[in-house]
């Protein structure tokens, strides 16, 4: 009986379980609480799949023994995009931007400030959460199986379980990893039956594990974590570095709940601190941050923050522009210098949209077009070639094999190429790859239909519930529509360049209902705010995971299940979560400044036509204007060795609305990841390790602050 059972499991993987989507919930709260802390702060977010395979790993190897079957691969991609779904949602419900600025910034005349409730809250995330989920269904069809897109980071996780599993050696061929790379699917499970996926590599084989961390640098983490050194071959070494940088991280962050100046280090001396806040914030998570960013990245930033914090804001000050303290967001320089922030933001986001439509509707009819032709030509030269060498001659062992054995046909051109579209060669060179998962575990067309009716009701209906006539039932429709629009490209954006232009399609639908809103409603501000969060879809982050689970041969009605349920748990999540730093802590203060909230406020009422401060304008223009040639030159560039000396408009508007001390801290990570890799000729990977092992560690260990804060507990 025993025999029959193991052989089974291994004959038969189970894509969907209860102990993976239990353990995903576990590894997506922890994401998800780092996610709302740091994105308080900063505006920094990161779906963290990566980590989130790792940790998920690690948990059931510790449980080895009491596991009835094995752990397997397509339960592990089951496990990180429950976990994905939960992490998320911070950023897809709007709270580390949106909400915070209807709570805390919008004035009385925009009718505001609003406070929601709890169950507000939860009724708001709910609404938002699902079609994003569902609208990825059909996309992943176009871009995975269709265009196979690489989506870098789904790619790099699907290397990563695939090794940890043993699939894959360490040592793989760097020509077979790209040729996987190309989408066809379980082209990362080496099996002669690739619907069939080995449920765990023998106990003899070994379990090998390498991981990155891939955030918004699609070349750099691709690279690092397809190299898989061997001296990080052990999946126990991978994940001692990871809890050990994790208890460290949290350690520190509970010396700074007791030692708060910790935080701020006045490494120019206490009177450039006190006067232009030019501190030192020596956190382990952002220095972890700034080395999975890279130098090119951090350095754009300390760009931004030498510009605005070392030029800008002494100058407004000065030129009575911002009259006000440095670090007062509407009269001191510190609010000046977000006008300019933005408009590089701005600038950046149009011109990177603008070609990525033409890219995503022109690209694609014109691609379709050459390749109509290109097979209609290439049938007709097969035909004639067809018929002038190789004409059929009459024989009687033709006939003798026709019973049993027909002689195989010639192809046409249609079907070499429905050859071609339904097969790939497996890159270990056994056999055929299928492009797509079996038909029972696709999810239905009429499923699909039925979910985004229900879920787009749902969310039109929800803001109906939390806002009522404040925000008019028509804007809530257009901008559900438009953000299905927007997505399309986003999605492409991820595909192709690992980077997701959240911020740049949130502004551009502010700018669109700009224009269809009347500018004498008093909730005008309050519909631009609604209808940005309703755009920044998360459709984008999640179809990462569905390139994972494609490549290693998952079920994507499993991960569909699997995404809805991390969806629904991090929408109640991130609304308690949320709530209860608010209730805790002062937002916005000195801990959590809230600024993605202030460029969200600020750019409502930038589109909206209410006025800049004294000689904003004229600077916001000129910098718009030089970055949206940086902009250009820099899509001009790609593969050039100097597009990195171009800096990138995002990169350098974070680094001048960010306070220099959460800017410098990155900068240090992004040297450390450089010197290591550059100057040391050593593997990234055990650095983007560490890198997550910090950034976690202070984002879950910042609940025992919250917990002592909100106790009374005094500091030093």
């Amino acid at each position: 009986m025993d025999s029959t059972t193991n052989t089974a499991s291994v004959q038969s993987p189970r894509h969907f379980t209860v102990r993976s989507v239990s353990a995903g919930l576990t590894v997506g709260a922890v994401i998800c609480a780092a996610n709302i802390y740091f994105g308080l702060q900063t505006g920094w977010v990161s779906i963290m799949s990566m980590p989130a395979s790792l940790m998920g790993f690690g948990i059931f190897q510790l449980l080895r023994p009491h596991l009835r079957f094995p752990f397997t691969p397509v339960e592990n991609v089951l496990l990180q995009s429950v976990a994905c779904g939960v992490g998320i949602m911070p950023l897809g419900c709007g709270f580390v931007g949106v909400i915070p600025a209807m709570n805390y910034l919008l004035a009385p005349e925009e009718r505001g400030p609003l406070s929601l409730r709890l169950e507000q809250l939860i009724v708001w995330s709910l609404g938002l959460c699902y079609f994003g989920v569902v609208f990825a269904v059909p996309l992943r069809h176009q871009v995975i199986v269709r265009e196979r897109l690489k989506f870098p980071s789904g790619f790099s996780t699907a290397v990563l379980i695939s090794v940890l599993h043993g699939h894959w050696r360490p040592t793989a061929d760097r020509e077979i990893l790209d040729a996987a790379a190309g989408g066809s699917f379980a082209s990362l499970v080496p099996q002669f039956d690739c619907h069939q996926p080995s449920m765990e590599a023998p106990p003899n084989s070994g379990e090998h594990g390498e991981e990155g961390l891939n955030l918004e640098q699609a070349e750099q983490e691709s690279e690092l974590s397809v190299q898989l050194p061997p001296e990080l071959s052990d999946w126990a070494l991978n994940m001692r570095l990871l809890l050990t940088s994790f208890c460290v991280s949290g350690a520190l962050t509970t010396c700074t709940y007791f030692f708060p100046t910790l935080r701020n280090i006045p490494f120019l001396g206490t009177g450039v601190a006190n006067s232009w806040l030019w501190t030192l914030n020596p956190s382990l998570a952002y220095v972890g941050q700034g080395i999975i960013m890279g130098i090119e990245t951090t350095t754009h930033m300390t760009v931004g923050a030498i510009v605005g914090w070392g030029f800008l804001s002494p100058l407004a000050k000065y030129q009575g522009w911002a009259p006000g303290p440095v670090d007062d967001w509407q009269h001191g320089s510190k609010g000046w210098i977000v006008w300019v922030s933005l408009a590089i933001m701005l600038a950046d986001a149009v011109v990177s949209l603008c070609y990525l439509s033409l890219r995503t509707f022109v690209g694609i009819e014109f691609a379709g077009f050459l390749e109509r032709e290109t097979l209609r030509l290439h049938g007709l030269w097969n035909s004639f070639r067809r018929r002038a060498v190789y004409a059929r001659l009459p024989s009687d062992e033709l006939g003798q094999h026709q019973g049993s054995n027909p002689p195989a046909r010639s192809l046409t051109a249609q079907d070499e190429n429905e050859d071609t579209t339904s097969h790939t060669r497996n890159p270990t060179g056994h056999g055929q790859r299928p492009t797509d998962a079996p038909a029972v575990q696709l999810i239905g067309v009429h499923l699909v239909a039925a979910g985004l009716i229900v879920s787009i009701l749902l969310c039109i209906g929800t803001v109906h519930i939390v806002f009522g006539n404040l925000v008019p039932v028509y804007t809530t429709v257009v901008a559900v529509f438009m953000a299905l629009v927007l997505s399309i490209m986003g999605v492409r954006a991820l595909g192709e360049t690992d980077l997701n232009p959240v911020s740049g399609i949130s502004k551009l639908a502010q700018l669109f209902f700009a224009l269809i809103v009347p500018q004498s409603s008093k909730s005008s501000v309050l519909i631009n705010l609604v209808a940005g969060a309703i755009g920044a879809l998360q459709a984008g982050d999640l179809m990462q995971d569905l390139k994972t689970g494609h490549l290693l041969g998952a079920s994507p009605q499993a991960q569909f299940w699997g995404q809805m349920i991390g969806a629904t748990a991090g929408a109640f999540l991130s609304a308690v979560l949320y709530r209860l730093y608010t209730n805790v802590y002062q937002i916005p203060g000195e801990l959590f400044q809230v600024p993605t909230a202030y460029v969200w406020i600020f750019t409502a009422r930038l589109v909206t036509g209410q006025g800049l401060p004294p000689m904003a304008s004229k600077w916001a223009s000129g910098a718009g204007a030089l970055f949206t040639l940086t902009t250009m030159a820099r899509i001009a560039s790609v593969g050039k060795f100097w597009r990195a000396y171009v800096p990138g408009g995002i990169a350098v508007a974070i680094g001048m609305y960010n306070v220099p001390s959460f800017t410098l801290g990155r900068a240090i990570g992004g040297l450390i990841g450089w010197y290591w890799t550059k100057i040391k000729q050593r593997s990234s990977t055990s650095m983007i390790i560490m890198a997550s092992g910090f950034i976690l560690g202070e984002g879950f260990l910042s609940i025992l602050n919250l917990i002592l804060q909100s106790s009374g507990v005094p500091h030093f």
